[in-house]
């Protein structure tokens, strides 16, 4: 019998479900779908977040395409279990008690992980301190930090106080659980060694038992405080720690994570060619990303894979034989769930979109880098196109961080496009990007759109959602695209692959181009001149891309390569990379 190693999976924020706005985007998503499949596959794993009482925040766009924020209020008493455990941690120079609240993940096979949210709001915290959990993302450098605290912390000490004693591994998903390493080395003595030999003994200890998975290559998303606050915030023990293991000028997490961690991956082979450059100091590895299958499949497919591939529930791998199911359930499948999509738009603004147009679907964090303004850089070239060659209609959604302005212009700057293109290609713009309404996007497109500046997709998972739900991708090489890209059989690339280069200054104009060309000469005269091949190559997206691209092969790759840290590793990463070759990569 196998036996699997006990692991804890920290993360800032986890998408269980839309109802609780404990996530703010892809991250979290596939935080929710990593601990799913780890549901699915019961494996010893607890998983710790926080609370997040405020949630990330409600989106309002006006006419104009206004961003507004509220909070997004919901009470844990009336969805999650309260645990009695209470710890303190130090924040400031003064104690912050903290509590926890756990909701169990339950997977296809009945199992059940559970999640372990920490809670600041007790009524012996200060005011100020009872809100150090509500908002995700909220606040300034200083409310950050205090959460990392919080997460890193006193997430280590919560696990303690429930049980969890026999834990082997910690993984910190992305930089902000890097405090686990202080944590783990002040469990093994309060204060740092003055002994070098020593330190690097208790060092070598932790980083044993520590997995560190970045997700980005954009400066913003490594964070970084001044050594000054984080000397304030953390308090003198956790910062005596620091100090011992290399922080001065400023307390980079990320950094951290990489000092104490001994696997260390990205999240697409690309975004591994880009970290290595970034970090050329530490190994890092790919592990590319996936989607967890039974929750991101719209009911019109899960009906469809459940009549025609039993267990692909439970074994994703088998979509590969969608290759054998018949075009015209494919077809049907997705015209129901286009038709989800239609009542869905119509129900929420006043554009009725035409089931027989091509439609275009677009959803990402509204943030420059992602450039859903790309398709409308040139809108009368784009009105001549659906002129020339068929009806365009194209939905959207995504949220800009309260703070980003840039990501606020550009939805403005799509509200604009809207209206000079009213009558000749018809857009609407959907607020508030959760689960559900990605669930209903991309499923409901023709066409999945994707446009990131190249390099710095990490990965991407909502083409993988898409293509669960056989949608093929128009996207920039980059990313999981770089991987799932099979020309003809799985969509069609939006200009060359440029590697690691930089991005030029007439990127923009280039890419924009390019994707104007694509979609003129190829996309769109397949989907109205030979509708029975774009079927067929629906039908291969789900064959190719939905059978590889899920967090069942995800999550085994952690455990063998992060987890087990098995002499296996290196067979298996070849043995990865060349059934990619096999399958067709395009690199």
């Amino acid at each position: 019998m196998m036996v699997f190693p006990r692991v804890a999976y920290f993360t800032m924020e986890i998408a269980l479900e839309s109802a609780l706005p404990t996530y703010a985007g892809g991250l979290g998503v596939l935080a929710g779908d990593t601990v799913r499949s780890f549901a699915d596959m019961d494996l010893p794993i607890v998983a710790v977040s926080l609370v997040h009482r405020r949630g990330y925040f409600r989106q309002r766009l006006s006419g104009r395409g206004r961003q507004t924020e509220k909070p997004d209020l919901w009470d844990p008493a009336g969805r999650l279990e309260p645990l009695d455990p209470r710890v303190s941690v130090e924040i400031e120079d003064r104690s912050v008690a903290i509590r926890a609240w756990r909701y169990r993940v339950r997977g296809e096979t009945g199992a059940e992980l559970p999640v372990i949210l920490l809670d600041a709001d007790l009524p012996e915290n200060a005011r100020r301190d009872r809100k150090l959990t509500d908002s995700l993302y909220g606040g300034d450098e200083r409310y950050r930090l205090c959460q990392e605290v919080i997460l890193g912390m006193a997430g280590i000490l919560m696990l303690r106080a429930l049980g969890y004693d026999q834990l082997e591994k910690f993984h910190l998903n992305e930089g902000h659980a890097a405090l686990v390493a202080v944590a783990l080395l002040e469990e093994q003595q309060p204060e740092p060694p003055h002994d070098r030999e020593d330190l690097d003994r208790l060092v070598e200890r932790v980083r044993a038992q520590c997995v560190f998975t970045t997700h980005t290559p954009v400066p913003a998303g490594h964070d970084r405080f001044p050594s000054k606050l984080a000397r304030r915030v953390v308090g003198r023990r956790c910062w005596s720690w620091l100090r011992a293991i290399g922080t001065d000028a400023e307390l980079n997490m990320s950094e951290l994570a990489l000092r104490a961690s001994h696997f260390v991956n990205s999240v697409a082979m690309r975004h591994g060619e880009v970290s290595r450059s970034l970090f050329p100091d530490h190994p890092i590895r790919s592990i590319t990303n996936g989607i967890h299958a039974p929750t991101w499949a719209a009911p019109s497919f899960r009906e469809l894979y459940d009549h025609r591939l039993p267990g692909w529930r439970s074994d994703p791998l088998s979509l590969r034989a969608a290759v054998g199911i018949p075009v015209a359930e494919v077809e049907s499948a997705h015209r129901r769930s286009k038709e989800a999509l239609i009542r869905y738009v119509r129900d929420v603004s006043s554009l009725t979109l035409d089931p027989q147009a091509l439609t275009i679907g677009f959803a990402r964090r509204a943030t420059a880098y992602k450039r859903a303004n790309l398709l409308f850089r040139d809108i009368d070239r784009l009105a001549l196109i659906a002129e020339k060659v068929g009806p365009i209609q194209i939905v959207l959604a995504g949220r800009a961080h309260p703070k980003d302005h840039s990501g606020k212009a550009m939805i403005r700057e799509i509200f604009r496009a809207r209206r000079r293109l009213r009558g000749r290609v018809g857009i609407v713009y959907l607020a508030n990007y959760d689960m559900n309404l990605g669930r209903l996007l991309c499923a409901g497109s023709d066409l999945w759109l994707n446009t990131p500046v190249p390099p710095l997709e990490a990965s991407g998972t909502s083409g993988m959602k898409a293509a669960l739900n056989g949608v093929p991708s128009l996207s920039i090489l980059d990313g999981w695209w770089v991987e799932g890209y099979l020309p003809g059989v799985t969509g069609w690339p939006i200009g060359p692959d440029r590697g690691l280069e930089p991005n030029p200054e007439d990127g923009d104009e280039r890419d924009a181009d390019a994707l104007y060309r694509t979609l003129e000469s190829d996309v769109m005269p397949c989907f109205y001149g030979d509708h029975a091949r774009y079927v067929r190559m629906m039908r291969s997206t789900i064959a190719v891309n939905a059978s590889y691209f899920n967090t069942q092969r995800m999550v085994v790759e952690y455990l063998y390569a992060a987890y087990r840290g098995s002499e296996a590793t290196e067979r298996m990463e070849a043995s990865r990379a060349l059934g990619r070759e096999d399958g067709g990569t395009h690199e």
